[in-house]
């Protein structure tokens, strides 16, 4: 189609954005967002280039898929076993995290009655209450800020905490306050190992502090998963391999210490624990035979009402949803048929004219 021209594009993105995040875009020059529009879920990147306003726009399913529907360990569900803790999904940008992270929230939805908490932002999935009663938070519109947000949660009264994202030190720090504190926390964090991930975690505070959080991140610690993904040609599907450290004796007092190089020999001997390297879990993916393509996992549920139910209706915030359009919303990403291993990239396949019926939606919504 003909490219837009700024105008109508800096439209749109005030349309989108709202009064309040649109000041925020003025000072940063990039915000993200999620809305449900012509019954898609998008995950819209608002960013300035030196040709103007553009965006980069991702079409996210609504999350009905467990581990095995996501081709990950069965073994994982038992990391839910626990009632308190912190367990942390780690992996560059685009491995999957919060496609993990979602299946092991469907995983307690599915099999458990708690009462869960999200916070996120944007929020990448909406989740139907099953077992299990799941409330979703978002930043900045249903709580200024994370660190907010986590304070507020302790008086809510939780089973289970997720945090979307752990990037300032105060989030870290009240993120591991929590499990602490008699809730189970699910969080992620970008690193490429688990070592990485407690390095990272440690080392975001000032040096003074970090022996007690060297020692808060032993007392609590459940698992550290980190994954990426891989290509495999002949299933045509790309699937997570992961490194899992569990909170073993050895590990704990390890990190207690400050041996945080020793983390990644402990994982390689850690098989009786449940650990996993990088190399154990991919022979592991090698014997597999059932895997589950897009197509065979679980069926979309529509997210117009959840949304509804989630987010009530602003429309200085929010377009509204139309269930009329063919919903373009595909499986788990963990699972898509592209070729782009290397990359780390993940694509979703989608028709022309599907897309084309999507930026003729997105343009009506900002006329209006």
């Amino acid at each position: 189609g003909e490219a837009w021209s700024a105008e109508p594009l800096s439209h749109l993105a005030q349309s989108l954005m709202g009064p309040a995040l649109w000041r925020d875009f003025s000072v940063k020059r990039s915000a993200d967002l999620s809305r449900t529009i012509a019954g898609v879920r998008c995950r819209i990147n608002c960013f300035q280039t030196v040709r103007g306003m553009s965006f980069a726009i991702r079409l996210l399913s609504s999350f009905k898929n467990t581990l095995r529907d996501c081709n990950l360990l069965p073994e994982l569900r038992k990391l839910l076993d626990h009632k308190t803790g912190l367990i942390l999904v780690c992996g560059p940008t685009g491995s999957g995290k919060s496609t993990t992270l979602a299946a092991l929230i469907e995983e307690l939805n599915v099999n458990t009655r708690s009462n869960i908490l999200t916070i996120e932002s944007p929020i990448e999935y909406f989740f139907q209450s099953r077992q299990s009663f799941i409330r979703q938070r978002e930043i900045p519109l249903h709580s200024p800020s994370y660190e907010q947000a986590i304070l507020d949660s302790l008086r809510e009264d939780p089973d289970v905490l997720v945090i979307g994202e752990m990037r300032e030190p105060e989030v870290m720090r009240l993120t591991l306050n929590a499990a602490e504190t008699g809730h189970l926390v699910l969080a992620t964090l970008h690193s490429a190992t688990c070592a990485e991930a407690i390095s990272r975690l440690c080392l975001s505070f000032p040096s003074d502090n970090q022996p007690a959080i060297r020692a808060q991140i032993a007392d609590c610690l459940v698992a550290v998963v980190c994954q990426r993904l891989i290509y495999l040609p002949d299933r045509k599907i790309r699937v997570p391999v992961l490194e899992i450290m569990m909170g073993s004796t050895a590990i704990k007092a390890s990190i207690r210490s400050g041996a945080i190089s020793q983390l990644t020999s402990a994982i390689q001997t850690g098989g009786d624990d449940g650990m996993y390297s990088f190399d154990r879990y991919r022979r592991w993916v090698d014997q597999k035979k059932d895997w589950v393509s897009p197509a065979q996992a679980a069926p979309l549920i529509d997210t117009t009402s959840l949304e509804t139910a989630q987010v009530p209706a602003d429309p200085a915030r929010r377009p509204n949803a139309s269930s009329s359009g063919r919903s373009m919303l595909v499986s788990a990403p963990l699972s898509e048929t592209s070729e782009g291993g290397a990359s780390g990239r993940i694509e979703i396949e989608v028709d022309d004219a599907d897309l084309e019926r999507l930026a003729r939606q997105i343009a009506s919504e900002g006329d209006e």
